[in-house]
Order: C-alpha cells, then structure tokens, then sequence
C-alpha cells in the first residue's frame, strides 16, 4: 500500500516544481562557476577551496542536499533517479575538493548516464522494462512500446555519457559548465518529445483529448 502511494503522490507532483528542484542545483553550480571569484573577494574563506570550479562544486553539493530534503518536505518522497544523482554529486563533488582536482566532477555526468543506460540495458536483457517502474505512474503502455521506450532511453544515456566526456575533455571548464548546464536539458527535452509517436501507437489509454474523444464516439458507435 505505501509504494502505491508514493507513485500517487509522485504522480500528483507539480511538473514545475519537480523542474525547479531538478535545475536549481545546476543554476547554482553555473552561477557560482560565473562569479566564483567575486565570492572569493567577498568571502576570503571560499578561497580556500581553489578556483571558480572548486566553489561551484561545494556550492553544488549544499544545493543538491538542499534540494533534496526539499523534495521530501514538499512532496513526501525522493524519486530513485535524483536521488543516485545526488550522491554522485556528494562523493565525486567530495573527491574533487579533497584532491584539488576538477576531472572527478566532470566525469561524474559520465559515469551516472552510463550507469543508468547500463541498468536500463541489462534489465532489459533479462526480459525486465525498469522504465516501466520509473514511468508506470505517467504512461500506461503494452509490453512492447515499455522495452522500446527502456532501449530508447538506455541508450540515449550513453549518448549523454559520450557528450560529455567530448565536452570536458576538448572544451574550456566555463564551456562544459554552460554546456552541462543549458545543453544537456534541452537535448533530454527533445528527445522525450520525439517518443511522442512510439507513447500514442503503444499507450493503452488514449494520451490526448481528440483521442479520448475518438474512442468513446467509436465505442458509442459499436
């Protein structure tokens, strides 16, 4: 009973919110990149850490933190994805203040995209759509449209995963930090819309009002 809850709750959380909680940590992480060291000037403490990456990330694990037990306090729950996210964030955030080295921080997108696409992937491979856990309460889909939506995302993570590695290792850090910032969302925004077509042939409920309106003429009609 109290997993079929938090989907529901899950399910009835404000689509902003969740964005905002999502974002703010990574509006805090480029904002703090931009004026890292007009907060060294202001606070001589915060110069400690290093350069303008090493206060963004110190500021980006107390924003992740933040932002969590916001998402507890507002929603009642903590969906599994942010979550792995958010220790990453905390363990290679840690590792790159400790070892005064950025390439932690920036390898971190890598490995959590990989490891998403790996478990959407082998799950897959033993007959088991996880997708379907994660998104069950969003969409309802017959067994077929679940394990191509799960291989469609288990690999656009990889993809995600190889961008960034390209990113960080060719680009300026103020590059990957806009572009992990303002680049990575939009490419997620428009890959979810182009599974539109594969979620309206699959779904078992009509997903649009033109199609519930279809439906229940032709079942009239019948």
């Amino acid at each position: 009973m109290s997993k079929i809850k938090a989907k529901e709750a899950e399910a009835q959380v404000n689509p902003l919110l969740k964005l905002a909680l999502e974002l703010g940590p990574l509006v805090v992480f480029f904002l703090t990149n931009a004026r890292g060291d007009q907060l060294a000037e202001m606070f001589p403490l915060l110069a400690d850490l290093g350069g303008r990456i090493f206060i963004a990330t110190a500021f980006f694990m107390v924003a992740m933190v933040i932002s969590l037990i916001a998402s507890k306090l507002l929603t009642g729950t903590i969906a599994v994805a942010p979550l792995i996210t958010g220790a990453f964030v905390l363990v290679f955030g840690g590792l790159t203040l400790f070892l005064q080295n950025d390439m932690f921080i920036k390898m971190k997108p890598t490995i959590v995209n990989c490891l998403f696409g790996a478990t959407l992937l082998i799950g897959l491979a033993f007959g088991k759509s996880l997708l379907a856990l994660v998104f069950d309460s969003a969409f309802q889909l017959d067994a077929e449209g679940w394990r191509k939506l799960t291989l469609r995302w288990g690999w656009f993570f990889f993809v995600l995963a190889a961008l960034n590695e390209f990113v960080w290792r060719t680009f300026s850090t103020d590059f990957w930090v806009a572009f992990k910032v303002w680049g990575v969302m939009p490419i997620t925004i428009a890959f979810m819309l182009a599974q539109f077509p594969l979620l309206q042939r699959h779904s078992l409920e009509p997903m649009f009002e033109d199609d519930k309106s279809a439906k229940n003429k032709s079942e009239k009609s019948v």
